[in-house]
């Protein structure tokens, strides 16, 4: 039987929900929460408007987005569906014409109805702004939405310090979701509108936390229509020890490089885990 508790921790709103019969349930109920933030976002968010919607109206996206949703759903079908309930219960149209507007690619771009991507392109940002070309974009439109960390660890103490320097666009539009898992156990991740937890930050119960952190790709870098950091860092919520987050990292066949911070809390272990596609990577303890 699912449970839903809502508060407010310093200002930021906290949804606790679960155990959920599956994904799109899940998503659903965080869509239907939390439906004017991921509303507002979406007519406010300026990368999105001006830089990703435009793209998506032009037919030389069409490969690009058909594969990434191909994918990512193959991958991950369980987390697809949270991004379609959260779609669904925010009353924000998602996928279901796609195949459409890849069939009217002959049509004008004004006919094209674009609205049907703007959740999909909100979480393949990282993997689609590479290819917009620069002369398309806003040199007004600040995309530096890197973050960073300070990681200590001594005979002492351990510590993880997160500054997130997220886009403006964020500011009051994000917010913390607990879930508690049919297995018994739950994670909690701070999560922006519109996209999967969590892009961020968060921890689960077998005492694992991580922060991220960008690393900007060259475009000779990318394997175009691959997995999608969101897909990968929700799939971190549910690794059960830091050695199971490292073999989910490897394993992901990444389109992009991220910069991952993996916690254990119980044995006071950190480790900093840098990767690109083509499941390249390197560790720093």
């Amino acid at each position: 039987m699912e449970s839903i508790i809502t508060g407010r921790i310093t200002g930021l709103e906290m949804l606790e929900i679960g155990p959920c019969k599956d994904g799109y349930e899940m998503g659903f109920l965080i869509g239907q929460r939390f439906s004017r933030q991921i509303n507002s976002r979406l007519s406010k968010d300026l990368i999105l408007r001006n830089q990703l919607l435009p793209f998506a109206r032009s037919p030389r996206s069409h490969t690009l987005l058909k594969s990434l949703s191909e994918n990512n759903k193959r991958r991950y079908p369980n987390y697809w569906d949270e991004l379609q309930g959260t779609a669904q219960g925010s009353d924000v149209p998602f996928l279901e014409v796609l195949s459409n507007l890849m069939v009217r690619a002959e049509r004008s771009t004004a006919e094209m109805e674009v609205d049907v991507l703007q959740i999909m392109l909100l979480n393949f940002r990282k993997e689609i702004l590479p290819f917009i070309p620069k002369a398309e974009q806003s040199s007004s439109i600040d995309t530096n939405d890197d973050c960073s960390d300070i990681l200590v660890v001594s005979d002492s103490m351990a510590v993880a310090a997160h500054n997130e320097d997220a886009n403006v666009a964020l500011v009051g539009h994000t917010y913390l979701i607990k879930r508690n898992l049919p297995n018994g156990s739950s994670f909690t991740a701070y999560t922006y509108a519109g996209e999967l937890p969590s892009c961020a930050f968060g921890f689960n119960s077998h005492g694992l936390a991580f922060t991220l952190n960008s690393v900007p790709p060259s475009k000779h870098e990318i394997d175009a229509g691959a997995i999608g950091r969101n897909f990968i860092c929700r799939d971190l919520l549910e690794a059960q020890s830091i050695d199971d987050a490292l073999t989910r990292i490897h394993s992901s066949e990444a389109s992009v490089g991220h910069s991952y911070n993996l916690i254990d809390t119980k044995t006071r272990r950190i480790l900093n885990v840098e990767t690109a596609s083509r499941n390249q990577l390197k560790t720093r303890v």
